[in-house]
């Protein structure tokens, strides 16, 4: 099917792959620097933002069956890939089938342990709750730093730094994305991401991680890079579960030198 996206900058394509509930303007703090350097693709997944959702289940699998189908009908094949959260998950599963080129995956989801998991499903599952009912007041509580550092505390080590318009526009895309839902539940009771050999993928496989992500831990890296014994992990210092937010040229460098 076809997905909303945006290209910006001129260069060797690289492809931008949100995480769960956002769309493609989560990448706002690191969109500049990186179409400085490259042709940048930033895609809203099935089912969040301006792109409607499958006609089936919408799930981890179905929709990196919908990021091939967009690389194949663009032209893009051998594009480098950058995912976050979610989206970090899904690229590592295209490198992981062979599809792209190099891999550069934020804080990728998919490598809890059992209690991990039930913390994730729980926090999350409130949290979503929450912000459909705050909705009415969003644009006061993002627009104050103390509320939004309540409201973004398990995404950003510096949330009252997030610009009020970025965090507006994340609580308005998760309260709005019809794919919220049916993705978390696959991704609570559906597979654990599956690993890739060394030498296996398509290019290089890099996984940045937030030292302080209150979301998906610091220490499930760990099981990452086992499963992907091929890719480098890369930390990143002050930085949370969006390291795009947190530390923006930081995440800006690594992609570019991991890509470049």
């Amino acid at each position: 099917m076809e997905m909303h996206h945006v290209h910006l900058g001129t260069g060797k394509p690289l492809l931008l792959v949100h995480g769960l509930g956002s769309t493609w303007r989560s990448w706002d703090p690191v969109l500049d620097g990186l179409a400085a350097e490259r042709e940048v693709v930033a895609v809203d997944l099935p089912g969040f933002g301006e792109t409607p959702p499958l006609p089936g289940k919408a799930s981890v699998a179905t929709l990196a069956d919908a990021i091939t189908g967009f690389i194949d009908g663009h032209g893009l094949a051998g594009v480098d890939l950058v995912g976050s959260s979610m989206g970090a998950r899904l690229v590592l599963e295209l490198a992981r089938r062979g599809v792209g080129g190099a891999t550069v995956a934020l804080d990728p989801g998919g490598f809890w342990s059992p209690g991990e998991l039930r913390f994730f499903s729980v926090s999350l599952g409130v949290s979503i709750r929450l912000i459909r009912l705050l909705q009415p007041v969003m644009p006061f509580l993002t627009g104050n730093p103390l509320t939004r550092t309540l409201l973004l505390a398990q995404l950003s080590a510096r949330p009252w730094d997030v610009p009020a318009d970025v965090a507006l526009r994340e609580m308005r895309s998760f309260a709005e994305s019809a794919s919220f839902d049916p993705v978390l539940d696959d991704l609570v009771h559906g597979p654990p991401q599956q690993g890739a050999p060394a030498g296996s993928t398509p290019g290089p496989v890099v996984i940045g991680w937030g030292r302080r992500d209150r979301l998906t831990f610091p220490r499930q890296a760990r099981r990452a890079a086992e499963r992907f014994p091929g890719a480098r992990v890369e930390w990143l210092d002050r930085s949370g579960h969006f390291p795009h937010w947190d530390r923006p040229a930081a995440t800006i460098r690594l992609i570019l030198a991991a890509t470049g």
